[in-house]
This record gives C-alpha cells, sequence and structure tokens, in this order.
C-alpha cells in the first residue's frame, strides 16, 4: 500500500457556447422587415416584390405581424394612389410639391412600421391613410 497522490483530472475541452435558440416569430418577424426594407429602396420593382411577400404571408402570420402586413399592403396602394394623383396634377404644377410629399409619406410610414416592428409591437392603426 503506497500512497500515491491522485493525478489532477484533465478540465474538460473548452466549447463554444451553443447558439441561442431560433425562435419560429423571429423569421416571420425578418420576412416582414425584408418587406419594410424593399419598399425603402427606390426602384419600383422592389415595391411589387414586397407587396406580392406581404399578401402571401399575410394569412398564416401571427395577428401582430399581421397588423403589419396588412399596414404593408395599404402602404403600397395608397402609395400608388397618392403618386398618380401627384403626377395628374403636374398639368397645373401643384403635382411639382405634391411628389416629394408622397415620397415622404411613403418613407416615414415604412420607417414608422420598421420601428414598430424592431420593437415587436403590432402596428396600432395598420388601415389609416396617415400615420
Amino acid at each position: 500500500m503506497t500512497d500515491t497522490p491522485a493525478e489532477p483530472k484533465a478540465a474538460p475541452p473548452l466549447q463554444p457556447p451553443a447558439p441561442p435558440p431560433i425562435l419560429a416569430g423571429d423569421d416571420e418577424r425578418m420576412l416582414a422587415m425584408v418587406i419594410y426594407i424593399l419598399y425603402l429602396v427606390p426602384f419600383g420593382v422592389t415595391h411589387i416584390v414586397g407587396l406580392v411577400l406581404a399578401y402571401v404571408s399575410r394569412e398564416s402570420a401571427p395577428d401582430w405581424l399581421r397588423s403589419h402586413y396588412t399596414f404593408q399592403i395599404r402602404t403600397f396602394w395608397i402609395g400608388l394612389l397618392y403618386f398618380i394623383g401627384a403626377c395628374m396634377c403636374l398639368i397645373i404644377l401643384i403635382g411639382f410639391a405634391l411628389l416629394p410629399a408622397v415620397v415622404i409619406w411613403f418613407i416615414v410610414r415604412c420607417a414608422l412600421g420598421l420601428a414598430r416592428l424592431l420593437r415587436n409591437e403590432p402596428y396600432p392603426t395598420p388601415e389609416s391613410w396617415t400615420f
């Protein structure tokens, strides 16, 4: 019987921390975010792609995201209506002031929706014509 000192046990190898779990709502929120970004890109084709994505995604979305999709769809159609009206007013020269106003309205509306989306809040008045 000999007393031999116990060998120290080796520390377990270091492993990187596990990634945070991906929640189902994050993917859906990401799609709504992409639609807002597509709307903010100054090319008409991206607006149409965003509109189609919003229509396709609205039915299967949770209620709080459905408000964003409704808001995005209405933003497109109301913005198109305002744009056509401003273009028609170019004849009487007031359209030159209305076109920038329509663009600012569109950008502000998208920015407000995006800000609420990033805070995981539903849009309170998705059927509004203003903000």
